[in-house]
């Protein structure tokens, strides 16, 4: 199976299964010097981790982590970083019951059609679990661009038709709510609809917001590798997200050339000086691929959780038709876990363009080797 690597000089390489042994990432490319240790890693682990809350599987796995290589002394030694989380709640026998049938909404069609078996027990590689490698690579990367003064935020935009109030809108707020939404009123009543929905054996999709604050102007390589299209591949590369929007985003579609245009004025800075702002944000914070300094923004479509407990209509892997209802422990929801998967996979892409950016001009290269 190829494509378990992302990133160009921050790479980060996924592996394990949801119910093998254990999983977790390897970093190659992470600069030497970065003070690491588990604690840096596991908060966000943590916001990601089964069994939470109501609305997340109640497969209790503690997904803590080690560092098995690459940090030597409390820092980084600028060879691989290893990290490893083992799994100690596995119950493959709720998978039994579909070890020959292709549950709806699953990979399980398309990994039997092209490698001519797969892993029942929880969707092996294609589960949500995998993402937890995910998590770990953007944990590391959001510690060195802290650095930098870039703060990565994701949330919960939506749960199905409720949506959060630009009016209330306070990031604080997620930490207060399971639902990891920055509006408490619109928790409250996404809360009564999953619950509404559980009790029918259902599940929602809704959408993840994401804002960046502190990116300076200029990252992003201009003609393949657009910053937004970077951020677009790795957060359409998690299992459940269905499309992505920067800024207006598909509203863009229905505005003039007039009402999408993010007009350009002078402010003075803190320093005395001028700089160049924008009066609105439509773009979400990239044009022409590359990050204009201002805010960037976007928002991914989540689908709803697959596993249901309601019959549905499938067929065999020899072909005969039969019903199925998904048993074991999934989410009813996905977004308030997969928050800090965006988060993190949105951490990973802008390192990446930091690291790529050092040496785009012969100044920076020459300011490198002290030119």
């Amino acid at each position: 199976m190829a494509g378990n690597t992302f990133g160009t000089l921050y790479r980060v390489t996924t592996f394990g299964e949801s119910h093998g042994a254990g999983l977790g990432a390897v970093i190659d490319g992470c600069p030497a010097g970065v003070p690491l240790t588990e604690a840096d890693i596991q908060p966000f682990l943590d916001r990601r981790a089964p069994g939470m809350s109501a609305f997340a599987t109640q497969r209790r796995e503690s997904d803590r982590c080690r560092i098995l290589s690459g940090v030597f002394g409390g820092r980084t030694t600028g060879t691989p970083v290893m990290v490893l989380i083992e799994n100690t709640d596995q119950r493959p026998r709720d998978y039994d019951a579909v070890r020959d049938i292709y549950r709806p909404g699953h990979a399980d069609l398309g990994y039997d059609m092209k490698y001519g078996f797969r892993d029942h027990r929880g969707g092996g590689r294609s589960s949500g679990r995998e993402t937890a490698g995910r998590v770990i690579g953007g944990a590391v990367a959001a510690k060195i661009l802290a650095e930098f003064g870039i703060q990565v935020h994701a949330f919960t935009e939506s749960v199905g038709p409720v949506r959060i109030s630009p009016e209330r809108f306070e990031l604080s707020e997620c930490a207060g709510n399971p639902l990891c939404m920055p509006d408490r009123e619109a928790a409250e009543r996404a809360a009564a609809y999953l619950k509404d929905l559980a009790e029918k054996g259902d599940s929602s999709g809704g959408l993840i917001g994401c804002l960046v604050t502190g990116v300076p102007a200029g990252l992003g390589e201009p003609v393949f590798d657009k910053l937004d299209a970077e951020i677009a591949k790795a957060v359409m590369s998690i299992g459940a997200v269905k499309g992505i929007g920067f800024g207006a985003g598909f509203r863009a579609a229905e505005m003039t050339g007039s009402e999408d245009n993010d007009p350009f004025r002078m402010a003075d800075d803190a320093g005395g000086g001028h700089r160049i702002i924008k009066t609105k944000n439509d773009a979400g914070g990239i044009l022409g691929g590359i990050s204009d300094g201002t805010e960037i923004r976007f928002s991914v479509a989540v689908k709803a959780t697959p596993s249901i407990s309601r019959p549905q209509k499938t067929v065999t892997r020899d072909g005969q038709e039969t019903e199925v209802t998904v048993r074991g422990r999934h989410d009813p929801v996905i977004m308030p876990r997969a928050a800090v998967v965006v988060e993190c996979m949105t951490a990973a892409v802008l390192l990446d363009m930091l690291m790529r950016n050092a040496v785009c001009a012969m100044d920076r290269l020459k300011r490198a080797y002290g030119r």
